[in-house]
């Protein structure tokens, strides 16, 4: 292995140690231009963990050997959730003396890939991240050495440090919620299929029809984008076929954008159509209706990812944490002003 204490390790050294060219350790680095077979890319990421190599950073960084940073690489920060997420781990961070670095991907993948390279750049104590479409680039990450946290589900075969709740669980109880009102005809809008939580609040919303001897009806499945526009179009293609009796929206801008195609058909909520959402925020409560919501408790979950980095010791950490559902109108129970939560059973 290198002498790290002589002198910087660089992509020349990385492409002598596997065998390879600079052009094709960058091409690794960066996700192209150029393609690379999966044998070459692995023996470069191997050689970049060997070497210890990390991108040109910053100066002071190397003497101390800390910047007293973080990165957080986000989807998209316009997300009500993601937004109050993304506070209270900066709040976090700083009582730690450190600073939180922000990455906003704008739901593009490449862009990702930019700003996880940017932050390894900056030489970052930490990581905190959260994909734009669950298939991560964790490799990467791994292979600079960077302690990091993923802030949602991942494949468990990844072996990596994450915070989450059960999505899964969540969507069982707040369709459940929807079941005990009386409602039998519940319809689903959800995200893209491809995505590992949309298919736990899938499963979750699945599962909580069959359990009380209610019909699955696949054609109330509308698969949308987390955006309120998305919940629109979704809501716009759902009011084209048979009306359900209620409806489980997997996030809170989903939730929104449906409300308002409803309420362009002079369809009250909950009277004529019932609705309980995932990953509501305080706007929620604000609301007209007020919106039942599975609520993450997002403060103690950016203490504990911020207290992971902490103590990082490259052992791989999975938190769960219990959820609310956070009572409101929308879904046909008295109004509470302000609404309140009720633990959910685990």
């Amino acid at each position: 292995m290198l002498n790290q204490h002589s002198r910087r390790v660089t992509r020349s050294d990385v492409a002598r140690e596997a065998g390879t060219s600079v052009a094709v350790v960058s091409y690794v680095m960066n996700n192209g231009p150029r393609p690379v077979a999966e044998a070459t890319r692995q023996r470069v990421l191997a050689a970049i963990k060997k070497t210890g190599y990390r991108p040109n950073g910053i100066a002071r960084a190397l003497a101390s050997g800390t910047t007293r940073t973080y990165g957080l690489v986000v989807p998209n920060i316009s997300n009500p959730f993601i937004s109050s997420m993304a506070h209270a781990l900066q709040q976090e961070a700083f009582k730690h003396g450190q600073v939180l670095l922000l990455g906003d991907a704008g739901d593009d993948r490449q862009r990702e890939l930019e700003l996880i390279n940017n932050l390894l750049l900056r030489q970052v104590d930490g990581l905190l991240y959260t994909s734009v479409d669950r298939h991560p680039y964790i490799e990467l990450i791994q292979a600079s050495g960077t302690p990091f946290v993923m802030l949602d589900r991942v494949d468990p075969e990844m072996n990596v440090s994450s915070i989450r709740v059960d999505e899964k669980a969540a969507a069982f109880q707040a369709t459940s919620h929807l079941i005990e009102h009386g409602y039998q005809d519940i319809a689903i809008i959800c995200g893209p299929r491809d995505m590992l939580n949309t298919q736990d609040r899938i499963s979750g919303w699945r599962e909580a029809l069959q359990h009380a001897g209610l019909t699955v009806r696949e054609e109330w499945i509308f698969a949308t984008t987390y955006t309120r526009e998305g919940g629109y179009q979704a809501a716009q293609q759902m009011l084209k076929g048979t009306l359900p009796r209620a409806l489980f929206t997997t996030n809170e801008l989903q939730a929104l954008g449906c409300l308002r195609a409803l309420s362009e058909q002079g369809i009250s909520v909950p009277d004529e159509l019932a609705l309980v959402c995932f990953n509501g925020t305080d706007e929620s409560q604000f609301n007209v209706p007020s919106l039942t919501t599975v609520r993450q408790p997002v403060s103690k979950m950016a203490k504990a990812a911020i207290e992971m980095l902490k103590n990082w010791n490259n052992s791989p950490d999975l938190r769960e944490f219990a959820f609310d559902l956070q009572i409101g109108e929308s879904c046909g129970c008295s109004p509470v002003v302000p609404a309140h939560s009720v633990k959910l059973k685990r």
